[in-house]
């Protein structure tokens, strides 16, 4: 049997306030641990899940088809196979480390997806670049068969920092380069809002003038914050007109918990992708932690225990780990 190659898959957070499934970021922490090798017979088989939260046990698919990781296994694999790189008798093994919880907002499907495409790309010869179009493709396809045909998450867990989704058709994703001293507070609550009642909640339209203008001119001040390093305005560009309003209801405590990040010196503040992960923006570690505990105690007085991570933005995406 060949060695293992391991990999971490940074936790995303998706929209970014007005940026619905065009604007992500990555986080240092937490993420998942990916774990590939070749085996002697064709395809892919998951021999191992373990999970970091006991409610968690057991809830992900071991099939490779219905699991993400497996599936974007799978899809690079085959291109693999389609560029010569390797024979139609390749086959993969995987375990998979969920060290983030399940239904958190904070990508922890896409991250296996990410992680078990790199680990593959890696494990026979590292031909293909992360910025690939094919490698990309192959996490959101693997990420459709669960929650929906989306980058947002994906794309910055694999090549870290914030990340714009210009076009998915044909699909056209454009790095940037998030403010050094940009920090990034996520309290993920002990509750769980599933990506499709989240999308589901979705309205089918709004009003031009009172809340579509107002939010485009949002997600335009969010790329303008980015490229000037201004996180001010990158923070009072995160107010989402459209989306935050019909997804609160579905996180208990919300506007409490926003309130809260904002009062204690956050320059912007929404829910995590699908939610319930809620987080913040600010300009030091040590002023994220203050934000954080205050978030975390006005979930309290909802009575949601939570978990907290304060951190920079993740800038390097997935990478080999010994």
């Amino acid at each position: 049997m060949s060695e293992w190659i391991r990999v971490f898959a940074p936790a995303s957070v998706a929209n970014v306030g007005p940026g619905f499934d065009v604007l992500g970021f990555a986080v240092s922490r937490p993420g998942d641990i990916v774990e590939v090798r070749k085996r002697r017979t064709p395809g892919v088989v998951i021999t191992d899940i373990r999970y970091i939260r006991k409610q968690d046990i057991g809830k992900l698919p071991q099939n490779p088809k219905k699991n993400t990781a497996g599936v974007a296994a799978r899809n690079v694999l085959t291109t693999l196979q389609e560029r010569g790189v390797v024979d139609d008798q390749s086959g993969v093994e995987i375990k998979l480390r969920k060290s983030m919880p399940l239904g958190s907002g904070l990508g922890s499907s896409g991250a296996s997806a990410v992680g078990a495409a790199w680990a593959v790309n890696l494990l026979f010869g590292g031909t293909m670049a992360k910025h690939d179009p094919d490698l990309i493709l192959a996490c959101v396809k693997a990420e459709a068969t669960l929650s929906g045909f989306h980058a947002d998450n994906v794309a910055p867990s694999m090549l870290g920092g914030f990340v714009l989704i210009r076009s998915y058709e044909p699909l056209d994703i454009i790095p940037l380069d998030a403010p050094e001293n940009m920090v990034s507070v996520v309290v993920n609550p002990e509750y769980k809002v599933s990506t499709r009642m989240a999308r589901a909640a979705l309205p089918s339209h709004a009003p031009l003038k009172e809340v579509v203008v107002p939010h485009y001119a949002n997600v335009a001040g969010l790329i303008a914050g980015i490229l000037k390093k201004d996180l001010l305005l990158l923070g009072r560009s995160i107010d989402d007109k459209i989306v935050e309003p019909v997804r609160a209801p579905l996180i208990p405590g919300f506007y409490d918990v926003k309130d809260a990040a904002l009062s204690h010196g956050a320059f912007g503040c929404s829910i995590s992708g699908s939610g319930p992960s809620v987080f913040a923006i600010t300009d030091s570690l040590e002023r994220g932690e203050v934000i954080g505990r205050a978030m975390a105690k006005a979930f309290e007085k909802h009575s949601l225990q939570s978990k907290t991570y304060v951190s920079h933005v993740n800038r390097e995406g997935a990478k080999r780990v010994d």
